[in-house]
């Protein structure tokens, strides 16, 4: 972010505006991690993950629990706070430093209605190994693939969304990003995919997938889940979807490329 950039922000957030404020007891250099942590749900919100985030506050209801798998720097997750107001956020993130940093987040700019746990998502709960790309810490997963580059590798818990949450707990949302293990987090909470049917926003690529793009997709549908994917701010029917042409491997960097597209949306249908 630009210095003016962020002294407008840090302006902007002092003043108040509402639903966008920072609490006045911070000052300084204090300021700035929050301002920043703004500044990324505003991009997200605006910018980067507009159909995804659309979706999510069509379907969020105040007072629901939602999950945010994978949560990194929290772009996802002030929008997740507010949206489901008197309900409860549970943002799970493996790597220590980012978890930290998403505790301390939320305690400056009060978002008490979310918990914050510093723990991989899983098909069961115990420990694994997480990789980390020396490069792109972004990219951490517990699936190794042949496309990675050098990685660090640490220990971390785990554990299954069926374990963690009691059966009389409804879950509303997942918002997944795991970096291939999507399958793993699915099998793990088939319980809350059966009873509660929760909305899915996720991520898949055939980069990091541990198998095929398909066997996800084949395993929500067969829990009579129908997706769609993000396609420039737009959801398209799955249907439309060509792997060959929405992911394509074409040079450096390819992943962040216009037309590609990684991030879908899944539905279950009440009968």
């Amino acid at each position: 972010m630009k210095k003016a950039a962020r002294r407008r922000l840090a302006a902007l957030a002092r003043g108040g505006c509402g639903w966008l404020s920072i609490p006045s007891r911070l000052g300084g250099r204090e300021i700035m991690e929050p301002a920043r942590f703004i500044w990324r749900a505003l991009r997200s919100r605006f910018r980067d993950h507009r159909g995804e985030l659309s979706a999510i506050r069509r379907h969020i209801r105040p007072g629901d629990v939602v999950c945010d798998i994978g949560a990194n720097k929290g772009s996802f997750l002030y929008w997740l706070s507010r949206w489901c107001q008197h309900g409860r956020v549970v943002a799970f993130e493996p790597q220590a430093d980012l978890a930290e940093y998403l505790v301390m987040m939320c305690r400056n700019l009060q978002l008490n209605n979310t918990t914050i746990e510093h723990s991989a998502v899983f098909s069961k709960t115990g420990e694994q190994q997480l990789f980390i790309p020396l490069d792109h810490k972004p990219g951490a997963s517990l699936i190794q693939t042949p496309h990675d580059g050098d990685t660090g590798i640490v220990s971390v818990p785990t554990v299954s969304l069926d374990d963690y949450f009691s059966d009389d707990t409804r879950v509303a949302v997942l918002k997944v990003d795991v970096e291939g293990a999507e399958k793993h987090v699915f099998d793990g909470a088939r319980r809350i995919l059966e009873r509660d049917m929760p909305l899915l926003v996720f991520e898949c690529e055939s980069r990091h997938i541990d198998g095929n793009m398909s066997d996800v997709f084949s395993y929500l549908e067969d829990l009579g889940y129908r997706g769609s994917f993000v396609q420039q701010g737009q959801t398209r029917p799955l249907s439309f979807f060509n792997e060959d042409i929405h992911q394509k491997r074409d040079g450096d960097y390819f992943w962040k490329k216009r037309g590609y597209c990684s991030n879908f949306i899944f539905v279950r249908d009440i009968k």
